[in-house]
């Protein structure tokens, strides 16, 4: 059985099955409210004046496992029956889903095991093993993984913990809007990351059943908008699988169940590219010392990129996930650095001879540029044999700086490329 047709067949037994509603999210909210963080709502001066409006950060990437997943995977869990625990519980995920599921099962002697496709970032395969899983992986995309898991799920009459496509999940997840409009009953704006579906159609169908004014807004990655592509086409469509910083949004389809949530409850749906998902990652880390992963943090790169237009309104911003790959961050950094002309490379030309390089240096040190990594080349790149070309990276205080030292430069006479 392909996870598609899982998705979409009898397994969901869906005549049985209570859909989401108000009551399912505020019983939800009951269910997992001894086991689950209260994420608080904080207030950033600092983005508020960036964008011309009032900006409130939802973190649950302060949740035990980083993210929002563990919301839905918990309430799904403590609705199976005593014979269900005995089977174990079985999920596919990228990350973060296979983290809830598996803290929350073995927390309560649940046996759980998670398949993950085989280039997981090594931080969400370590914590799923850490919380006590057994992980498999399997294939080279979620899809892949999701099909052998529901096999195995077969196999061993285990249940199967399906990401977002799950009544129950997306209650989970709804809970949050119960919280945002306590924490905040003046907000006009909530902005959602969007995979696929559940976390904002359980948050639309929680904030528009009590305060229907309040506009609910998704975001998705460019490179695949699936939900997006679902709504035009009033279908869930499978999209080609392409690579994206928001790895835990990276949904090539769209849920069965979620699409008729997200057309009731969601006003619009927008699409970032990855650069903007980069800049709000670095963003957060420097202005609201807050890690964000790339899904968790496409909903504030529609906000700083206006996307919406707003002006003057009260947005509440998820911040759905934290757990970045230290290795991306560092990457992440260092590119954000350059855009922002703090990181600065050059190939300078010199005379070789004794003292060439101290009159290089010391013009770089007047103008205050901290000097990070210097290659010396005889060889390569044109030069004469009374020449060299060394390659300077430096850190700039700015744009403005970085022309300054330009200026030096050329002042002293110096021959140099901009590398990009």
């Amino acid at each position: 059985m392909a996870c598609a047709q899982y998705e979409q067949g009898d397994a969901y037994e869906k005549e049985s099955r209570v859909m989401v509603n108000s009551e399912s999210i505020e019983a939800a909210a009951v269910r997992i409210r001894p086991s689950i963080y209260e994420s608080p709502l904080v207030h950033s001066k600092m983005l508020s004046r960036l964008t011309g409006n009032a900006i409130f950060l939802k973190l649950e990437n302060l949740q035990m496992t980083g993210s929002f997943k563990e919301r839905g995977a918990l309430n799904r869990i403590l609705t199976m029956t005593e014979a269900e625990r005995r089977q174990g519980v079985i999920a596919a995920s990228a990350g973060n889903h296979g983290q809830g599921v598996a803290y929350h099962a073995t927390q309560r002697n649940i046996p759980a095991q998670i398949w993950m496709p085989r280039m997981t970032p090594l931080i969400k395969l370590s914590a799923t093993r850490g919380y006590g899983a057994d992980v498999v992986l399997h294939g080279d995309s979620y899809d892949e993984a999701c099909e052998a898991a529901v096999e195995r799920s077969v196999e061993r009459g285990a249940t199967f913990i399906h990401p977002f496509d799950d009544d129950d999940v997306i209650a989970g997840q709804g809970t949050i809007g119960l919280e945002l409009l306590q924490q905040n009953p003046e907000l006009d704006v909530i902005v959602v990351p969007v995979g696929g579906g559940g976390l904002i159609g359980g948050i639309g169908c929680a904030v528009k059943g009590r305060r229907a004014q309040i506009e609910v807004i998704g975001v998705q990655t460019a490179r695949l908008p699936s939900m997006q592509t679902a709504l035009q086409n009033r279908s869930p469509v499978d999209l080609p699988a392409k690579s994206t910083l928001a790895d835990g949004i990276a949904v090539r389809r769209a849920g069965q169940r979620t699409l008729p949530l997200v057309s009731r409850y969601v006003d619009r749906i927008v699409t970032v590219d990855e650069a903007d998902i980069a800049e709000a990652i670095l963003i957060l880390l420097e202005g609201e010392k807050t890690v964000a992963e790339g899904a968790g943090a496409v909903a504030l790169a529609a906000v700083l990129q206006n996307k919406m237009g707003y002006r003057g309104k009260n947005i509440a911003v998820l911040v759905s996930g934290g757990n970045l790959d230290v290795n991306l961050l560092a990457r992440i950094i260092e590119q954000g650095m350059v855009r922002d002309g703090r990181r600065l490379r050059l190939r300078v030309l010199l005379p070789d001879y004794p003292g060439a390089l101290e009159g290089l240096t010391a013009v770089i040190s007047k103008a205050r540029a901290n000097i990070v990594e210097t290659s010396y080349n005889r060889a390569h790149y044109g030069v004469s044999l009374n020449e060299a070309a060394i390659d300077i990276t430096m850190e700039t205080r700015g744009r403005d700086h970085a022309s300054e030292l330009l200026e030096a430069l050329t002042a002293a006479r110096y021959e140099f490329n901009v590398i990009q």
